[in-house]
């Protein structure tokens, strides 16, 4: 038994590989592991997927196919902090790809319906600035966007 972390279980309904192999296409340092197939015993049909280890930016995960009673909500989401406007255009355009939805504040959900932020990583000192006029003008241009617009945020802070 190792003792190295968390490993994030996310529950699919028959899509388990599939999610997985997109996740892995979508960000650096990832990889698939393990696939564990239901055998004669069951309780799948024999030979399907029941559950894929993955990593996705060097974060562990297993994906498993437990069926159609649970789903995704944004009450759990994926927080990914990107150092410039082409690392957020490029994890939205991937994580939006193939019927994701975009929303506010730089939140989306993927095809999959699993949500996430996608962060411009001078957020926390832009909003928490002790000048509470540079935060407010940060918080009110970020209310503004689906996909944030770093350029934008930094002219608010600036006073621009």
């Amino acid at each position: 038994m190792t003792t190295d972390g968390f490993t994030t279980c996310l529950w699919f309904d028959g899509k388990a590989e599939e999610a997985a192999e997109f996740y892995v296409s979508v960000f650096k340092n990832s990889s698939i592991g393990h696939v564990t197939r239901h055998t004669e015993a069951g309780p799948g049909p024999a030979g399907s997927v029941l559950v894929v280890e993955f990593t996705a930016n060097g974060q562990k995960f297993i994906a498993l196919n437990g069926g159609p009673q649970f789903t995704f909500n944004e009450s759990i989401s994926f927080q990914i902090l990107c150092a410039d406007q082409e690392e957020i255009d490029s994890y939205w355009t991937g994580l939006t790809e193939g019927g994701g939805e975009p929303g506010p504040c730089g939140w989306l959900k993927d095809r999959y319906g699993v949500s996430w932020q996608v962060v411009y990583d001078r957020m926390t000192d832009l909003l928490s600035d002790p000048d509470p006029q540079k935060a407010a003008r940060v918080a009110t241009a970020m209310m503004s966007m689906g996909k944030l617009d770093v350029a934008a945020l930094e002219k608010a802070y600036a006073g621009e």
